[in-house]
């Protein structure tokens, strides 16, 4: 049995035969001109009938390139929807997660492959942000960072965080440590969340009006690994310090918690709601429960 041509010489037939042109099916295809003819010279060859009638400046198509057009273009119309079919399958099993970097590598990286163990078929992509960026537009699922006295619409509070105090281990050098050791020792100020050190220092009655800024860091994973490196004190949410006290990388100055004026918010994507961004999306909010509690006015209205 004779072999089918191939596809890419029927493809230049049709582009040719729709646009009566070698150079407009050029254009289209990414092709050379002279790369578009050849291959349907080809393709006359196999078939062993003209296609077309070639004129100086333009084409018409014979009687025999009429009838096989119209046959091609119902297998290639097949060929498409299949394609597409497959491709858009592929697409629904997708969940894009748009979160802040510092939560992504601190927690919901966890999360999500403990969700992978169970629901394998889902394809993740999480996109981890520092700042605010167009990239929450096309998630299906984005975490945020709001103050708590400005809750976004349509959003479900994760949990209610709290402050905490850290250091690395032997940093202090007395066990039980008073306010005025704390406030003897270098602090690590996160750009934006300068109030963190604020409520922390308002909480042990520490003046902070002369208190030098030497140390910042424009995120908090920095701000935690410079803490943990020896190089000072850190306030940051519990929520981002919890893997580092698990591994015994940090520890607590003050056995104390303030409550976080910053809070995680997760929202949805009201145009992209697939079956597994609901699986994906209750899966988040149920750890979120698990490993911080549950939060009192979960989702706010608008």
């Amino acid at each position: 049995m004779k072999p089918p041509p191939p596809l890419n010489y029927i493809r230049s037939f049709e582009c040719s035969a729709r646009h009566l042109s070698f150079t407009a099916a050029a254009q289209e295809l990414g092709y050379t001109q002279a790369a578009i003819s050849q291959q349907v010279r080809a393709l006359e060859q196999y078939i062993g009938r003209r296609l077309f009638t070639r004129y100086p400046r333009s084409l018409k198509l014979t009687e025999m390139g009429e009838a096989y057009l119209l046959t091609l273009r119902q297998a290639l119309d097949q060929i498409d929807h299949a394609t597409e079919a497959i491709v858009a399958k592929a697409r629904n099993r997708t969940v894009a997660i748009s979160c802040p970097v510092s939560l992504a590598e601190n927690w919901l990286a966890d999360v999500i492959a403990k969700l992978k163990l169970v629901h394998p078929e889902i394809e993740i992509v999480l996109q981890g942000t520092v700042w605010e960026d167009a990239s929450n537009q096309i998630a299906d699922i984005t975490i945020s960072m709001g103050r708590v006295d400005d809750q976004p619409l349509d959003a479900t509070l994760l949990w209610n965080d709290k402050l905490v105090l850290l250091c690395a281990p032997g940093f202090l050098e007395r066990p039980n440590n008073s306010p005025i050791d704390i406030a003897s020792h270098d602090w690590i100020f996160i750009l934006g969340r300068q109030e963190y050190w604020q409520s922390i220092a308002a909480l042990l009655e520490i003046d902070t009006k002369n208190r030098d800024h030497g140390l910042t860091a424009n995120t908090s994973n920095i701000a935690l690994e410079l803490a943990a490196a020896g190089a000072g004190l850190v306030a940051i949410q519990r929520s981002l310090a919890a893997t580092y006290l698990r591994r015994g990388i940090l520890v607590e100055a003050l056995p104390m918690q303030a409550a976080s004026p910053w809070a995680y918010y997760l929202t949805d994507n009201q145009l992209k709601k697939s079956g597994y961004a609901k699986i994906t999306r209750e899966w988040i909010v149920e750890r979120a429960r698990l490993d911080f509690g549950p939060s009192p006015d979960r989702t706010t209205q608008p």
